[in-house]
C-alpha cells in the first residue's frame, strides 16, 4: 500500500523539470533564447540553476536560487512551484524540530500562492493535499487530514477522471475511522473486566457510538475507493483499503449476518489483491532462455 510521501513530491519535481524547464545537454540553461526584461531573464537563469542544484542534492542552494528567482519575477509560477516542492521534499513526517515544521508550513504557503495566481493548478492542489496528509498523520491531527481531503475534492472537481484523489480520500477516511475505533476499544478496556480483543465485535453501546461518529466517514471512504477502482479496475491499493473499510463497517452493523457479509466482502478483496499482485510479479519476471 502506498502513503502520500516525499516520493510523490520528488515525482512532482521530476515532472516540473521535464515539462517546464529547458536545460541543454551541456547543463546550461537556454534562457539566452528567451525574451524579457533583465530581471525576468535572470530569474529564469536562477530557476534553471536551482534545478541543477537540486539534482545534485544541494537542496539549500536550490531553495535560495528559487527564492531569488521568485523575487526577481513574481509572475514566474514555475519558480514558486519548484520552491514549494523543494521545501516539501525536505519535510520529514513526524520530526518535531521547529525547522522541520517550518519547512512543511513554507511548502504549503508557497503552493497556496501558486493557487492565488492559478486556482486550477493541479500540482499545487496535490502538493498541499500531500503536505497536509503528512503533517496530519504524525502527530495525529484529524483537522489537517480533513483539510487534505478538501484539496483532493478540488482535484476531483477539476479532473474527475483521475482515480488518485478518490484513493486518497478513501485512505484518509480509513485512517480516521481506524483511529476512532482503536480509541473506543482502548477506553473500554481501561475499565472493563474482560478485555475486548481487536477482532471482537464492539459492544452494543460502543457500536452505536462508533456508527454515529464514523459511519458517514466510512461510507464516504468506501464510495471514493469504489470510484477509484471503477476508473482503474486493477487498482490494488484502493482494493486493499476498501477491504479495511469493510472491516470498519462491520463494527457498525447491528446484526451478525450483516457483519459477516462485510467480513466476507473484505476477504474477497484480499484474494483479489493477491491475484493482481501475483499477475504483476509474473509480468515483471524476465523471459526464460
Amino acid at each position: 500500500m502506498r502513503a502520500m510521501s516525499n516520493v510523490f513530491l520528488r515525482m512532482v519535481f521530476s515532472c516540473l523539470v521535464s515539462g517546464l524547464v529547458v536545460i541543454t545537454a551541456a547543463g546550461q540553461s537556454d534562457v539566452s533564447k528567451q525574451s524579457g526584461t533583465g530581471d525576468e531573464i535572470k530569474a529564469r537563469e536562477l530557476l534553471n540553476r536551482g534545478v541543477l542544484a537540486y539534482r545534485n542534492a544541494r537542496f539549500d542552494d536550490a531553495i535560495e536560487d528559487f527564492k531569488q528567482a521568485k523575487e526577481l519575477d513574481p509572475d514566474l509560477l514555475n519558480a514558486r512551484l519548484f520552491l514549494a516542492t523543494a521545501y516539501a521534499t525536505q519535510y520529514i513526517p513526524g520530526a518535531p524540530s521547529d525547522e522541520n515544521i517550518r519547512q512543511g508550513q513554507q511548502a504549503i504557503q508557497e503552493f497556496k500562492e501558486v493557487l492565488d495566481a492559478d486556482p486550477k493548478n493541479l500540482t499545487a492542489i496535490d502538493g498541499i493535499g500531500s503536505m497536509l496528509y503528512q503533517m496530519g498523520g504524525t502527530p495525529y491531527d484529524p483537522e489537517k487530514l480533513e483539510e487534505s481531503k478538501d484539496y483532493n475534492r478540488k482535484h476531483i472537481a477539476l479532473k474527475p477522471e483521475d482515480p488518485e484523489p478518490y484513493y486518497w480520500i478513501g485512505l484518509i477516511d480509513w485512517s480516521l475511522a481506524f483511529r476512532g475505533n482503536r480509541q473506543l476499544r482502548a477506553e473500554f478496556n481501561s475499565s472493563a473486566r474482560h478485555v475486548l480483543k481487536d477482532e471482537s465485535p464492539l459492544p452494543s453501546a460502543l457500536r452505536a457510538q462508533f456508527d454515529e461518529e464514523y459511519g458517514a466517514t466510512i461510507a464516504e471512504g468506501m464510495e471514493s475507493l469504489k470510484k477509484a477502482i471503477e476508473l482503474h479496475p486493477d487498482y490494488d491499493d484502493a482494493m486493499a483499503y476498501l477491504n479495511l473499510l469493510y472491516r470498519q463497517k462491520a463494527d457498525t452493523e447491528t446484526s451478525r449476518d450483516a457483519r459477516a457479509n462485510d467480513v466476507k466482502l473484505a476477504d474477497e478483496l484480499v484474494e483479489k489483491v493477491k491475484k493482481i499482485k501475483q499477475k504483476q510479479m509474473e509480468n515483471q519476471e524476465p523471459p526464460g532462455d
